[in-house]
């Protein structure tokens, strides 16, 4: 494609965007494909002859739009917003063009120059204090884009661990590094995002939850019993991560109470106000940013509500020199005549090259300016009390947390089975897309105003969908109990509407976190299910990845699935497996055990990977294998009379079949044996 061409093309392509985004309204919000559809629609192998771009550009309807959740539909109520605008597309459009690397003053210096105005610009609209700005006088801090407000939270964890390190190595300089990693300790409330906890297990550190109150805010009373029970173990408490907007429910902690404790502790507080950070631009939604004075790090996304489109976190630090002693390395050939007297940002960052994201984010202020944002912000909140309005006028449903900025979560009365039916239901039809959450031990839809699209009336509808399908839900509940209790293999719900396409993650309902049953990731590597396996039988007992925190296994409810699992004839996710294995393994206990003492020992050299090694007792090669798998899914067929059919021999027979076909007996490939 010559330059000729590309100004056509990109003339074309600007048309199908706005085209795109004006009639998404139109398009069904949740797509209505099964894991894999791609694959026959698409080549095996990549063309060898370059084509033509209409042909590409055919595929974009043919292949892409089929599969593509539209995140900027105003029937999208799922997760946070994930928004863009035209500036937003614009600006990237340029860095994109320009392909410049940012990772020191030298590789582009309007790149860098740029980040930092528009950081201080974005800091003094939310009304952060001064010393978290590059320009306020005598400060240490400053303002830096990152990719994710997670990677945001582990920049500042490895920062905290640093300084923690460096600093009871004063008091006591005969511990080396790892022996005071070791004893370190962070903080966050039950309510923070799954991120804080993928932080503390990458920078091996010990992760401590600490109980919310009603309102599901983390509380100063709970950290200082918290910390308090840790010093008495010898451990060295380090970092907290406070979250303002929860994922679960938009709830806030309490800042101005941790905050000082977080200092006399001599803790690092970073606030994680990924989707509420937005909201400071308008000052009456501020008062939860009361105590940020006391906050180490703040990071939120632009990328979510401001319009700016994925990826863009703005994240501050008091002292940036925490990240520079973290981060800091200095090769000779990344250094310039210019080194330490300009910012490079590849110290304040995990990776070393940076994208120019202050583009999008500099074009998207200029062009819509403070109060155009604000009266954004203000919207959809406005929007979001109307459809708790909706939610209260009918009795059948009951908010189940306070509302905060344009984020609902309710639920309908009764068991929480009611609830997860509605949602899958919800989902399942593909009118508009939610998530569930937990709070404290209910299931409840998570609907948020996610679009700059969404109208009144576009809500108004989706609240007719919502108790269209409720009535729907309800008028089955009361069936008689025979009906209820009627047996469908997993098999028939890929055919039948009733069944959502989360049908399998959601059989695990009670999570402590925004469940994502849309996409199920297959995994063909016949590998993973030999060490999984393993993995399994090497830790009897072992909560499955489904079960939350603190909660104890649920062992009908998880082998009604893994039967249903079985039944299907399919490969399923990393997670569905890890389900299935830990029940067999667990039901197979006793009998391995009966087999090695009866001197029919297991082969425990299978090739696996390392740090399955040690688990590799659970590759039968002895005498009396054939039997092994055929005992393990008898123990979960027979786990209750109640739910499962003895006299249906075919039934059986086929779970037989499935479990042997899918575990060779000497190197645990997926085999077909019959």
């Amino acid at each position: 494609m010559d330059y000729d061409e590309y100004r056509k093309r990109g003339k074309e392509m600007v048309d199908y965007i706005a085209d795109y985004l004006e009639g998404i309204r139109d398009r069904r919000v949740f797509p209505d494909v099964k894991p894999g559809y791609m694959c026959d629609l698409v080549p095996k192998q990549a063309p060898q002859q370059g084509e033509q771009w209409v042909d590409v550009m055919a595929d974009v309807e043919r292949v892409i739009m089929p599969g593509v959740t539209h995140w900027q539909s105003p029937h999208m109520h799922a997760y946070f917003p994930a928004l863009t605008s035209p500036p937003s597309m614009l600006g990237d459009m340029l860095a994109n063009a320009m392909g410049c690397l940012g990772f020191t003053w030298a590789s582009s210096p309007a790149c860098t120059e740029l980040e930092m105005i528009v950081m201080d610009w974005l800091g003094q609209m939310i009304g952060l204090p001064a010393e978290f700005l590059h320009s306020s006088k005598d400060s240490h801090g400053g303002g830096v884009i990152q990719t994710t407000a997670s990677e945001a939270t582990f920049v500042c964890l490895l920062a905290g661990r640093t300084e923690a390190i460096s600093r009871y190595k004063k008091t006591c300089p005969d511990l080396d590094d790892a022996e005071i990693n070791s004893r370190l300790v962070a903080y966050c409330s039950d309510q923070a995002h799954s991120s804080v906890e993928k932080a503390g297990l990458i920078g091996l550190v010990k992760m401590r939850y600490i109980e919310t109150d009603s309102q599901l805010s983390l509380r100063g009373d709970k950290l200082v019993e918290a910390i308090r029970r840790d010093r008495q173990k010898g451990l060295i408490p380090f970092f907290l991560c406070a979250t303002l907007g929860t994922t679960g429910a938009c709830s806030f902690d309490n800042l101005s109470e941790i905050g000082p404790i977080c200092r006399e502790e001599e803790i690092w507080m970073h606030v994680d106000a990924a989707y509420a950070g937005t909201a400071f631009i308008c000052p009456e939604f501020r008062h939860w940013l009361k105590g940020v004075e006391f906050a180490d790090s703040l990071a939120f996304n632009p990328s979510k509500w401001m319009m700016v489109h994925f990826d863009c976190t703005a994240m501050w630090v008091k002292n940036s020199q925490t990240l520079h002693r973290t981060f800091n390395v200095d090769p000779l050939y990344l250094q310039h005549e210019n080194s330490g007297y300009a910012i490079d940002f590849m110290h304040w960052q995990i990776p070393l090259s940076k994208r120019f994201r202050a583009l999008k984010l500099w074009f998207v202020l200029r062009s819509y300016g403070v109060e155009g944002l604000q009266a954004h912000v203000r919207e959809g909140v406005r929007l979001a009390s109307k459809f708790e309005e909706m939610v209260h006028s009918d009795p059948r449903f009951e908010v189940a947390a306070p509302r905060h900025l344009g984020l609902i979560c309710f639920r309908l009365r009764g068991d929480n089975q009611l609830t997860e039916k509605l949602l899958k239901r919800l989902n399942s039809n593909g009118r508009i897309h939610c998530v569930p959450a937990s709070l404290k031990g209910n299931y409840v839809i998570r609907f948020t105003v996610t679009s700059t699209h969404t109208r009144l009336d576009d809500l108004t509808r989706d609240w007719s969908v919502i108790k269209e399908t409720a009535s729907e839900v309800l008028a089955e509940s009361h069936a008689p109990i025979q009906q209820q209790l009627k047996k469908t293999m997993l098999a028939e719900t890929r055919r039948n509407p009733v069944f959502g396409t989360s049908l399998l993650l959601a059989n695990s309902p009670m999570s402590p976190k925004v469940v994502d049953g849309s996409y199920v990731a297959i995994f063909d590597n016949k590998d993973i299910i030999t060490g999984l396996c393993q993995e399994a039988g090497a830790l009897p007992g072992r909560p499955g990845p489904k079960q939350s925190r603190g909660q104890a296994t649920q062992p009908q409810a998880l082998r009604r699935r893994v039967r249903g699992m079985l039944m299907s004839g399919k490969q399923y996710s990393l997670d569905s497996r890890m389900d299935i294995v830990s029940t067999m393994a667990n039901s197979a206990e006793g009998e391995a055990e009966d087999h090695e003492t009866s001197g029919e020992r297991w082969e425990r050299g299978c090739q696996t990977p390392s740090r399955w090694k040690r688990s590799a007792s659970m590759v039968p090669t002895g005498p009396d294998d054939a039997n092994v798998a055929h005992l393990m899914i008898d123990d979960v067929i027979q786990e209750d009379d109640d739910e499962s059919d003895d006299s249906d021999e075919r039934y059986h027979q086929r779970i037989r079949e499935t479990v042997a076909r899918n575990a060779c007996r000497k190197c645990g490939n997926i085999v077909w044996v019959k």
